[in-house]
């Protein structure tokens, strides 16, 4: 079997090097491209002609525009990249036969609630970010294309910056921290994306019912607030040098940080859907962020 990878040095794409190596011969493409291939998602067309120079079984999109304040002042681009490149990879998929893979997010909902949302709840995107991302979902399916499509949220992963990184390093310097604690969700690390998605590509290139959107997300909830103290915790039992006391760590709401595009405040993703088919039970998020944290704590 051969598989091409779009977004190789993304946080997910890194992983899925990993995850897709076993399953057969792996043709990964970054931005830049390499020998031929186009990797740059702002010229979708260009796409198409590496996806029929490769040929591949199964087609993995980890590539995105995901800088969502950026996105609400280039809708142009993030349209082109989020929605014109998905919609090309899966008309092409559809000539090869191909299985495409790809990855959207919680920001096609709107936010509202406290309950998690399951796959067939009302899209409500409230970006430029959500719509694109939205947009080419449904590009995707109206394709005809066999795909699979996994909504995930709070990514996070060792490598590159995250929230986590972000937070011990304020920790360390800083008296009093606030934290934004009225958007919930569930951390959700990239080598769980990245095996989940090498488990299910596998069995849905066997068994092409499977098929469809999927959320995809760990167990649990938290806020960013839950989240940097969970961080802030670890690393002070670690011995960490962190500057900031336990009580100094203050919860606000949304508001307190005003940003050009806006967040949905429940992030929660109900994910009884895909365990059930591909007979998986997803970790809480902790352990998963514990790990992540061992290894940049390590370095």
């Amino acid at each position: 079997m051969k598989i091409l990878l779009f977004g190789m040095n993304g946080q997910v794409g890194w992983e899925l090097q990993r995850s897709l190596a076993p399953l057969g011969e792996l043709v990964a493409v970054g931005h830049q491209g390499a020998n031929g291939l186009c990797g740059d998602f702002s010229t979708p067309e260009a796409l198409a002609k590496t996806v029929r120079d490769v040929a591949p079984n199964l087609i993995i999109n980890a590539a995105a525009h995901t800088a969502v304040d950026k996105a609400e002042g280039e809708p142009a681009l993030a349209r082109a990249i989020n929605t014109d490149a998905p919609a090309v990879l899966a008309r092409e998929a559809k000539q090869l036969g191909a299985l495409l893979v790809h990855y959207s997010t919680d920001y096609v909902f709107d936010g509202s609630g406290n309950t998690p949302r399951s796959e067939d709840a009302e899209t409500a995107p409230l970006s430029v970010y959500g719509q694109t991302k939205l947009d080419g979902e449904q590009a995707i399916r109206s394709s005809g294309c066999r795909h699979l499509i996994f909504r995930t949220s709070w990514v996070y992963a060792a490598r590159g910056g995250n929230f986590a990184k972000t937070m011990l390093k304020l920790a360390s310097e800083r008296d009093r921290l606030t934290i934004i604690n009225d958007q919930h969700g569930a951390p959700t690390g990239a080598d769980l994306l990245a095996d989940v998605t090498a488990h299910a590509a596998r069995m849905t290139l066997v068994n092409p019912a499977l098929c469809g959107t999927y959320h995809l997300v760990a167990a649990g909830t938290t806020t960013w607030f839950g989240y940097a103290r969970h961080v802030i915790e670890v690393a002070r039992a670690k011995g960490l040098p962190i500057k900031v006391s336990a009580d100094a760590i203050e919860p606000v709401a949304t508001a307190a940080f005003p940003t050009a595009a806006t967040r949905p405040l429940n992030s929660r993703l109900d994910t009884a859907k895909l365990q059930a088919a591909f007979g998986l039970k997803l970790p809480d998020w902790q352990p998963g962020v514990d790990r992540m944290l061992n290894e940049i704590l390590s370095n």
